[in-house]
């Protein structure tokens, strides 16, 4: 269907003109001419800003946005008016009560049959309320992720305050502590972040965690720890497990196998096949292995737990 566009509010499709449709609307309705400036807006706008009609038109949309974000939408729309993308963009719009609320500004050209853009439609919604609900959310989320970081402190101080009291237990101790440190990293990697916490730029992914994971150990610095293949972003669900046994591969290679020895090498290699995540961990170098054990220790029930149970992965030992 196409329609004359040289007069938005008259435009007719059926009996229905353009206005009636527009009004009709829950959202704030407005048009532009090809150069962006503005010659429309629907009874939803007036009715939310309280500014007299036309009062808007051209270039005095812009003094309605709060002060901080005028730049910001401004440079936006710039750049569709030269590139013709879509718009779209969260500012703080001033309601007819004077305060500043949050909205979602969306628009898309309208082109003729060359394709030349010919018009601009855009809405505006008001998004105040879930705003205000996700920063509330986040804040939430920041205070639970610092009162685990403190769970996961006071559960190392009574493992070392029990180890104390218990000198027997002195390496098992150690070894819970470790590995809650361990929890706790892979936790600071993931927890929710806020722009002024962030502890780095870009996505979670998979080798940045076990990069992070696996820092404290010389090997890696000296190349003998390697992490290489394909990365993939990873979640709060996926981190921790994840932590936890790649944390135990590696206490294990230091106190038994290949970083055990100066000329021992370990190599984790992640690799994307048909939708799914395939890891490896490999050692060469370190003491020499008789047979095979025949008993399974603490690390093998604990990969079962995290990586079998908790992600519905699959787990192998390739020297079996």
């Amino acid at each position: 269907m196409s329609l004359s566009i040289s007069d938005p509010p008259s435009l007719v499709a059926g009996q229905i003109s353009f206005q009636q449709l527009a009004d009709a609307m829950p959202q704030m309705v407005w048009s532009t001419l090809p150069d962006g400036s503005h010659d429309y807006y629907n009874a939803q706008w007036y009715s939310f800003t309280g500014v007299p009609e036309g009062s808007t038109d051209g270039e005095g949309w812009n003094g309605m946005f709060h002060p901080d974000d005028q730049a910001r939408a401004w440079a936006r729309w710039r750049h569709s008016l030269e590139t013709g993308d879509p718009y779209e963009i969260e500012y703080r719009l001033r309601h007819h009560s004077g305060e500043f609320r949050w909205t979602l500004g969306r628009a898309l050209p309208v082109r003729d049959d060359e394709g030349r853009i010919v018009r601009w439609v855009g809405t505006c919604t008001e998004i105040d309320d879930q705003k205000r609900i996700a920063e509330h959310n986040q804040i939430l989320s920041r205070e639970l992720s610092h009162r685990i970081k403190n769970i996961f402190a006071v559960v190392n101080g009574l493992i070392g305050l029990s180890a104390r009291q218990f000198p027997g237990m002195k390496d098992f101790a150690r070894q819970m502590q470790s590995r809650v440190a361990a929890l706790g990293r892979a936790h600071d990697y993931v927890r929710p972040h806020s722009e002024e916490s962030a502890r780095h730029d870009g996505p979670t992914t998979l080798k940045e965690l076990l990069f992070d994971l696996l820092s404290p150990y010389p090997a890696l610095d000296e190349g003998r720890l390697t992490i290489e293949g394909d990365d993939v972003q990873v979640d709060d669900r996926g981190a921790t497990p994840i932590g936890l046994v790649f944390h135990e591969l590696a206490t294990n290679a230091t106190k038994y196998g290949g970083l055990s020895t100066p000329e021992g090498r370990v190599r984790v290699v992640s690799s994307l096949r048909d939708g799914r995540v395939h890891l490896s961990w490999s050692e060469e170098g370190g003491p020499l292995i008789h047979r095979v054990p025949q008993l399974h220790g603490f690390g093998t029930r604990l990969t079962e737990i995290s990586i079998v149970r908790q992600l519905g992965a699959h787990s192998s030992d390739a020297g079996r």
